[in-house]
């Protein structure tokens, strides 16, 4: 999971020169869970990491240049960006 994970936070960043790695690596495990928590809500059966993967990747190439102007507009997120906290 880490290198997916990875995978997508370097993309996010490609995406989106206003997030640091840090905000885009929790960008991505929120849109995971989110995902995830989601469909399991709807009743839906799970269909593996990748269908995962597939619907983060593009949210990321369809919203990942705007999400800094998400975290702006919503303070109630800002804290789980701050940047001097470090990946684990």
């Amino acid at each position: 999971m880490e290198d997916i994970f990875d995978r997508l936070a370097n993309r996010l960043c490609e995406e989106n020169d206003q997030l640091s790695m840090y905000q885009a690596r929790i960008w991505v495990e929120y849109l995971w869970e989110d995902f995830e928590t989601t469909r399991a809500k709807a009743g839906r059966e799970y269909e593996g990491k990748q269908v995962t993967e597939q619907i983060v990747m593009q949210w990321i190439n369809s919203y990942g240049s705007r999400l800094h102007d998400f975290m702006s507009r919503n303070p109630r997120y800002q804290h789980l960006f701050n940047d001097d906290q470090q990946l684990h």
